[in-house]
């Protein structure tokens, strides 16, 4: 009986902030081939797919999907940015809502960099390898923590990529690199594309990194899993030795599909995750307003499953497990929510059969919350102390490898270090 009010309290719950903002739009359905043809037509791909697009473009787009499966090496493959720099400026929060508590929040924060009452913060800046119409989404972003030198200099530099949830204001998971730095790791909190600083003027919300544009949502995912290599050719440029990369919800898919194509991305923490991009924008209540601008079209789940089959995970367990992405060597950890109603709990439990039946080593977590109640008291500490004590385990790990080969001195642990995880 407790247990049957507690899920039914939790999805009233869940339900109410899904349904709180009004500034979701329906668009139609767009086959979107222009977003994807110029890689198609650059790598000499899919030419009779595209001839094909305008007689029948559902079944164009499904064997273009099956020609980048086949070919993913190039599709999330890239030609390594040269032009790397630090930006210093005030910090914004580009919110995504217009309720009057964030608009009031945003407007407090402009003041204060008016004023000059708030620090100017860095962030790395450089043109994302995938270019879409918008010059603001092609200049990546990403606020730099760097972690204060260590005690011991043959200590390896270790770093993390941070990706939020979709939609997420330029603030989310900030918090995150501020602990990460206390456990000596430095951290990148990137922004997303059509996220913060990269969404065009036109947008309340994101609404590009997905939606019924099936060839732009595949642009998204290809640019964010690029960027998040670009990002670890910045840190190796730095000096930096251990990477890993964290990711939530959306940023979650964007992480695994860069680590699926990138060996140095050791450390991996999958803060809600599911198997296919279609499944879940279809069944997940986040999506609503995506789902409705496919049926109108009448496309179907199974459909749509085939159009994203590309920028799926279900699809990469293999590659993710195969030397050529170190995969016997990569440490994982795999968080999902009993009440999710955006990344349907189904659709997580595949992926961690998915895991065990291919060999991952990783850790499963699972929150007694939903997807948006986990940003909520109390179950934020409870996913963060998950996040946090797993990379700090992973990093540490990693350590102690390099440690134990020949020649090589790390120093363990520092007690400020271990103190991290329970501040």
């Amino acid at each position: 009986m407790l247990s049957k009010w507690y899920a039914r309290w939790m999805y009233q719950w869940e339900t109410r902030l899904t349904t709180r903002d009004e500034n979701r739009i329906v668009r139609p359905l767009e086959w979107g081939f222009d977003w994807i043809a110029p890689f198609l037509e650059s790598h000499g791909l899919a030419t009779a797919e595209l001839r094909l697009a305008q007689a029948d473009p559902e079944t164009a787009m499904v064997r273009i999907n099956e020609i980048l499966l086949h070919h993913s090496d190039q599709f999330f493959g890239y030609q390594r940015p040269t032009d790397f720099r630090l930006e210093e400026r005030y910090p914004q929060l580009f919110p995504t809502n217009v309720r009057p508590e964030t608009v009031a929040q945003d407007a407090e924060l402009k003041r204060k960099a008016e004023n000059g009452e708030i620090p100017r913060a860095q962030f790395l800046r450089f043109t994302s390898p995938e270019r879409t119409p918008y010059p603001e989404n092609d200049l990546v972003n990403a606020r730099w923590y760097p972690a204060p030198a260590h005690k011991d200099p043959a200590r390896p530099r270790q770093a993390i990529v941070i990706l939020p949830q979709w939609n997420a204001d330029a603030f989310s998971h900030n918090a995150l690199a501020g602990i990460f730095n206390r456990m000596g790791i430095s951290a990148l909190r990137l922004s997303k594309p059509y996220h913060d600083i990269r969404r065009p003027s036109e947008l309340e919300r994101s609404d590009y990194a997905v939606s019924a544009n099936i060839g732009r949502t595949l642009s998204a995912c290809r640019q964010a899993s690029v960027d998040i290599r670009c990002c670890l050719d910045w840190l190796e440029e730095q000096g930096y030795e251990h990477f890993g990369v964290l990711g939530t919800s959306l940023g979650s898919c964007y992480a695994f599909l860069a680590s699926a194509h990138d060996a140095r991305l050791r450390v991996n923490a999958f803060n809600h995750a599911s198997t296919s991009f279609g499944d879940v924008v279809w069944a997940g209540q986040s999506t609503r307003h995506i789902r409705a601008g496919l049926e109108q079209a009448g496309l179907t789940q199974e459909r749509l499953r085939q159009l994203w089959a590309s920028v799926s995970p279900v699809h990469y367990y293999d590659k993710f497990m195969s030397k050529q992405s170190a995969g016997p060597d990569k440490k994982a950890l795999l968080v999902y929510a009993d009440y999710d109603l955006t990344f349907p709990r189904e659709y997580s439990l595949q992926v961690v059969d998915a895991f065990q039946r291919h060999g991952v080593n990783f850790e499963p977590r699972v929150l007694p919350c939903g997807h948006y109640t986990t940003g909520e008291t109390p179950y934020k500490y409870i996913d963060g102390w998950y996040m946090g004590s797993f990379v700090y385990r992973a990093f540490k790990q990693l350590r102690e490898e390099q440690a134990s080969q020949p020649g090589t001195k790390t120093k363990a642990a520092a007690p400020e270090e271990e103190a991290a995880l329970t501040r």
